[in-house]
């Protein structure tokens, strides 16, 4: 079937152009849309690789910790949703645990659960406990991943936890998860017209079932190694689809998801490194308002790295310094310090130097700058040990942000007796 020619577009015209996502604590609410970028860390992978070096299935405590971690960091704005997949929780209850996490252990934002339509329902009804009945409904707490099975096809799943989260006025992303080569076509053109083929029927769906209700245009591309049919990440051809895939979502006047940073390595090393890079760069030069899987994601993302994420949390904080572009303040032009200075000296004791020293340059905590005998004076550690250090230390003195004892009991209770409800099922 087709689409009548010009039908889904006019129908987005009530999807919002930007909404704000309301956090349990105000201060951290986010504006979604527009001129800002909002980074929520790693979804989905069933491993992790953790802090002695070991990959293997993630638990509810894994999922916790990364809860702490994107608490704690500044460069992370959102809490995100599957941080990791805790297959030692039964997979019919174990959306209660991971809502709870999120909303427990952290005050930002989160995403909720699409893995059933009845558990998008339960991420409604504790959302409701932690914000009220009638501020959910004429408020956005919830923005969620609703994927495409691409090639244009949009399964019972997603489409009921769409229907969920769109009635209840909670935000959608709505976004083709494509391996060009085997999802789309092998060329850039071709994937970009069926992305905006498949985000259309998705985005404009959800505007049938309620006007107004938040919707992102959404796009995860990447490649595949047309010899093994391995995917592969920060290569040119993605990039590539996502510069174009936001200029589509800003002619539809959508808030626009991609990128983050995507690797196919295994262990954090130089190819993660660079291939992370080329993606996370070029994800915030396309001006992406949400980046799903900005910190932490591993081996194509079936794994979740602690000591990556603390790498990848640290760029993320260089990639904001960088957004905010030139100060052309009477201090950013530093006439001032130029007349001072005069030919021919230095302006390290100069008085602005003194005055803007502190904040003048995007300090790493994770990059060593020292000298080479201080390197070896420190025990040569890399780059991963340092953030594996950086890690322990955020886990050790983490503490809970307030939570009011009457939500949490409220919480409890709702789990247990959705828990009581059902037998455990781990298919």
């Amino acid at each position: 079937m087709h689409f009548p020619k010009g039908l889904c577009r006019s129908l987005l015209k009530t999807a919002p152009s930007l909404y704000t996502q309301h956090a349990r604590n105000a201060e951290r609410s986010v504006q979604v849309g527009g001129n800002a970028t909002v980074f929520a860390p790693v979804y989905g992978p069933p491993f992790v690789r953790d802090l002695d070096g070991v990959r293997r299935y993630a638990t509810i405590e894994d999922f916790r910790n990364f809860v702490k971690l994107a608490y704690m960091a500044p460069s992370i704005h959102h809490s995100g949703g599957t941080v990791c997949e805790p297959v030692d929780v039964p997979v019919n209850k174990r959306h209660l645990d991971m809502i709870y996490s999120h909303i427990k252990y952290s005050d930002k934002p989160f995403m909720g659960s699409v893995t059933a339509p009845e558990r998008a329902e339960d991420t409604v009804a504790m959302a409701k406990i932690v914000f009220g009945d009638d501020f959910v409904e004429n408020n956005t707490v919830l923005t969620s991943l609703i994927n495409a099975n691409s090639p244009m096809v949009f399964d019972e799943t997603m489409l009921g936890a769409l229907k969920v989260y769109s009635r209840h006025n909670q935000a959608c992303i709505v976004t083709p998860f494509i391996l060009a080569g085997a999802m789309s076509p092998v060329t850039v053109a071709g994937t970009l017209t069926q992305v905006l083929a498949e985000v259309l029927a998705g985005a404009s769906f959800t505007q049938l079932i309620r006007p107004g209700a938040p919707v992102l245009f959404g796009t995860f591309a990447s490649s595949i190694s047309m010899q093994s049919g391995a995917p592969t990440f920060g290569t040119p051809e993605p990039s590539l689809v996502s510069y174009g895939a936001a200029q589509l979502a800003r002619r539809l006047g959508l808030p626009f998801r991609t990128g983050g940073s995507l690797c196919a390595s295994k262990i954090p090393d130089a190819q993660a490194a660079y291939e992370s890079a080329n993606t996370l760069n070029s994800t915030i030069l396309a001006g992406a308002n949400f980046v799903l899987h900005a910190a932490g994601w591993l081996e194509g993302g079936l794994a979740s790295c602690y000591e990556k994420f603390m790498m990848d949390i640290d760029q993320l904080g260089m990639t904001q310094k960088f957004s905010e572009g030139v100060d052309l303040s009477e201090n950013g032009q530093a006439m001032d310090a130029i007349r001072q200075v005069g030919p021919g000296s230095h302006y390290l004791g100069c008085d602005h130097t003194q005055a803007n020293f502190q904040t003048a340059f995007y300090r790493s905590n994770i990059a060593d700058n020292n000298s080479y005998e201080q390197w070896l004076a420190e025990g040569e550690k890399t780059a991963p040990q340092r953030a594996n250090e950086l890690a322990r230390r955020w886990l050790e003195s983490y503490e809970a942000p307030p939570l009011d004892p009457g939500i949490d009991d409220g919480l409890k209770d709702f789990i247990a007796r959705k828990k009581a409800s059902m037998a455990d099922a781990f298919t």
